[in-house]
C-alpha cells in the first residue's frame, strides 16, 4: 500500500493497528533469517541440494541440518504470517475505498462594506468568536446622516405640493361649479330678454301702422272742418248781410223789429257756427300732430325694442363666454388634478429615495453574516474603504470533508456510507462521518481552464471526483473548534 495520494484503500483504526503489528512480526522473521542464512552461508535458492565441500570440511552438513531446519521452519511461519496478512488486507481492501487526498472545508464570510466611507471603529479582534448580527465595524456616519435629512426634506416639500395641488383641485372644483351655474343662468337669462325684446319689437312694430292710420284719419278731418270754416263764414256773410239790410228797413220802419231781432239771431248762429267751425279746424290739426307724435312714439318703441334684443343678444353671448370660461375651469381642474398626481409620485420618489437614504446609513455599521471566528482581518481604524473593499472573513463553525476520490474508486460508494477519518492535525483521534453526495463533475471540469480532449493529443488519466463527507457531531464534540478550513486529511469510505 502506497504512502502518498495513490493510495486505493483506507484501514479502519483496529484493523490498521493489528495488521501493523502483523507487518512488523513477518519483517522481523524475514531478518532473523537472513542473519541465520548468512550465518550457515547455506544458498537459498536449493537449500536441499548438497554442494561440493573439501575433505576437511565433511563434517559441516551435520553442523548446518539444524540451521537448515530453522529456516524452513521461519519460511513455513512466514507463509503462514503472509497468507493471514494478506486474507485480512484483502478482506478490508474489497470492503473499504481510501484517499488522502482530502482537506477540510468550511463556510468562510466574506466581510466587505457595501458602500464607501471612513472606519471609526473596529470592535473585534483576530481569531475572536463571534455571533450573528455581532457588530464588526463602524464607519462615519454624517455624510449618510445628511442625505437622510435631505430626502427627508425633500419628501416633506412633495407632501405639501400634493396637498396644494389637492386644495387647488377642490377650490378650482368649487369655483368652476359656482361660474358654470352662474354662466348657465346668465346664458337663461339672456335668451329670455331676447324673447322679450324679439316681442317687444313686434308689438312696436304692430303699433306703428295704427299710429300711421290715425295720422291719415286727422289729415283727413282737416279738410273737412276746413270746409265747415269757408261754408260758416259764407253763412256769417250772409247772416250779416242780411242783418244790415234788415237793419236799414227797420230804421226806416219798413219793417217790425221782430224781423230785426231774427235776422240778429241768425246773424249770431253764423257767428257761432264760424267759430266752431274754426275750432274744428284747430282740433282736427292738433288730432294729426297727435296722430305724428304716436307715430314717433312707436318708431321709438320699435327701436328701444330693437336696442333690447341687441343688448340680449350681446348679453347671451357674454353668458356664453363665462360658461365657456367655467368650461375652461373644468379643464383647470383636470391640470390641478395632474399636478397633483405628479405631486404624489414625487411623494412616493421622495420615500423611496428616503429609504434608500436609511438603508445606506445602516450600512455603516457592518455586522457578522453568520456566527464564527475572525479570520484574515485587514481593517483599522481611520481606513478609507470603498464598496466591496474586503475586511475581514468570518469562518463558520459547520466543517465537512471534501474527499476527492479517483473515478475508478465510486463504482459501489453512494451517499449514506459510514467514513472514518483522520485528520493530521490529530493523528491519534478517528473521526466518524458519512458520505454526503458526490459532486456531478470531476475537479478538472470546474476549473479555469477545462480540458479539451477533442485536440488530438488525448491521453487518458484516471479524473478525480470530489466527494462530500459529513462529520458526526458527537464524533468532534471537543474538537470543533480546533478544527479548520484546509487541514489535510485521510478518508476511508466502507462500501459493503
Amino acid at each position: 500500500m502506497e504512502a502518498t495520494d495513490t493510495n486505493n484503500f483506507n484501514v479502519n483504526g483496529r484493523n490498521k493497528s493489528s495488521v501493523t503489528v502483523i507487518e512488523k512480526d513477518m519483517v522481523t522473521n524475514i531478518q532473523e533469517l537472513e542473519a541465520r542464512a548468512i550465518e550457515t552461508k547455506a544458498p537459498s535458492e536449493a537449500p536441499f541440494v548438497a554442494p561440493e565441500v573439501p575433505q576437511d570440511e565433511k563434517a559441516a552438513p551435520r553442523k548446518a541440518k539444524k540451521p537448515l531446519k530453522l529456516i524452513l521452519a521461519g519460511l513455513g511461519v512466514g507463509a503462514v504470517v503472509a497468507g493471514g496478512f494478506g486474507y485480512r488486507y484483502w478482506q478490508f481492501a474489497s470492503t473499504h475505498q481510501e484517499t488522502d487526498n482530502a482537506t477540510i472545508a468550511g463556510h468562510i464570510h466574506q466581510v466587505s462594506s457595501k458602500i464607501p466611507g471612513t472606519v471609526s471603529e473596529v470592535l473585534v479582534n483576530d481569531n475572536q468568536l463571534v455571533q450573528q448580527g455581532q457588530l464588526l465595524v463602524k464607519l462615519d456616519p454624517r455624510d449618510y446622516q445628511n442625505k437622510v435629512e435631505q430626502a427627508n426634506a425633500a419628501l416633506q416639500a412633495a407632501q405639501r405640493q400634493a396637498q396644494a395641488a389637492q386644495a387647488n383641485i377642490s377650490l378650482a372644483s368649487q369655483t368652476t361649479t359656482a361660474k358654470t351655474a352662474q354662466a348657465q343662468g346668465d346664458v337663461s337669462g339672456a335668451l329670455a330678454a331676447i324673447s322679450t325684446a324679439q316681442a317687444a319689437v313686434e308689438e312696436a312694430k304692430a303699433g306703428i301702422p295704427a299710429a300711421q292710420a290715425d295720422v291719415q284719419q286727422a289729415e283727413a278731418g282737416i279738410p273737412a272742418a276746413q270746409a265747415q270754416v269757408a261754408q260758416a263764414n259764407a253763412n256769417l256773410q250772409k247772416a250779416q248781410a242780411d242783418f244790415n239790410r234788415y237793419n236799414a228797413l227797420f230804421q226806416q220802419g219798413a219793417i217790425p223789429r221782430q224781423q230785426l231781432d231774427t235776422a240778429r239771431a241768425a246773424y249770431d248762429v253764423a257767428v257761432a257756427q264760424k267759430s266752431a267751425a274754426q275750432q274744428a279746424v284747430q282740433q282736427a290739426q292738433a288730432k294729426l300732430a297727435s296722430a305724428r307724435v304716436g307715430v314717433a312714439a312707436a318708431q321709438s318703441r320699435l327701436a328701444q325694442a330693437q336696442e333690447g334684443v341687441t343688448s340680449a343678444q350681446a348679453k347671451l353671448a357674454a353668458s356664453k363666454g363665462g360658461l365657456q370660461q367655467a368650461t375652461a375651469g373644468g379643464q383647470q381642474t383636470n391640470v390641478n388634478q395632474g399636478q397633483y398626481e405628479a405631486a404624489k409620485a414625487s411623494i412616493n420618489q421622495a420615500q423611496a429615495s428616503l429609504k434608500d437614504a436609511q438603508l445606506q446609513l445602516s450600512y455603516t455599521n457592518i455586522a457578522a453574516p453568520a456566527a464564527g471566528r475572525i479570520g484574515r482581518k485587514n481593517v483599522e481604524v481611520g481606513n478609507r474603504i470603498q464598496t466591496g473593499s474586503p475586511l475581514m472573513a468570518v469562518v463558520n463553525n459547520e466543517y465537512w470533508v471534501v474527499a476527492n476520490f479517483k473515478e475508478t474508486q465510486l463504482e459501489d460508494m453512494k451517499p449514506g456510507q459510514p467514513v472514518e477519518v483522520k485528520l493530521d492535525s490529530f493523528p491519534h483521534h478517528t473521526f466518524k462521518g458519512k458520505v454526503d453526495s458526490i459532486s456531478p463533475a470531476s475537479g478538472a471540469q470546474f476549473a479555469l481552464l477545462p480540458p479539451d480532449n477533442a485536440t488530438g493529443n488525448f491521453t487518458k488519466i484516471v479524473q478525480r471526483i470530489p466527494v462530500k463527507i459529513v462529520f458526526d457531531p458527537a464524533s468532534i464534540q471537543g474538537y470543533d473548534s480546533r478544527i479548520t478550513p484546509g487541514m489535510s486529511a485521510e478518508v476511508s469510505v466502507e462500501v459493503k
